[in-house]
């Protein structure tokens, strides 16, 4: 679930989150401020004060952040990534972990719908189902030479069927 897996995002999306210009002085203070005061459990006033020390660059402060977030477990990652989607939305959605998750169920989707198409085409019965023909060809006319003969070779078995 999305839960259990933030504390190993967090891991992950560190780096980025430590070298993206976004995360200035403003937002960092802004998070920890969010943090403190809606969950003082996971960020005391103490540690507030230490992560918003404008002695310390803001970079070593951010890491020092999310390793401490890290140390407290899953909630205080939860509720970094929700205060960072509220907060900052668009770095929030160019994190590492969002577009390798958002890349894979767009594949995953579009993979889905042309085996979906393709085995209605191919299976199908009667006339509305073998119009899909025009479609296939049309698709694979985009696609590279070896998914384009994957969709033609569909189109020419249903071919024969008729």
């Amino acid at each position: 679930s999305y839960i259990d897996d933030c504390h190993e995002q967090l891991r992950r999306d560190a780096h980025f989150l430590c070298s993206d210009k976004r995360m200035d002085t403003e937002l960092v203070d802004c998070l920890v401020l969010q943090l403190n005061r809606i969950h003082p459990q996971i960020l005391s006033d103490k540690e507030a004060h230490k992560f918003r020390d404008l002695s310390v660059p803001t970079k070593v402060r951010l890491a020092e952040l999310l390793e401490h977030l890290r140390g407290k477990g899953e909630e205080a990652c939860h509720e970094f990534y929700r205060g960072l989607h509220i907060l900052a939305e668009n770095v929030y959605a160019r994190l590492p972990s969002r577009v390798t998750r958002r890349g894979s169920m767009f594949f995953m989707s579009c993979f889905g719908f042309a085996v979906g198409v393709a085995m209605l085409y191919y299976y199908g019965e009667g006339e509305t189902l073998r119009r899909t023909g025009p479609f296939l060809h049309g698709s694979a006319a985009g696609l590279r030479k070896g998914a384009e003969d994957v969709f033609i070779s569909y189109i020419e078995v249903g071919k024969r069927k008729t």
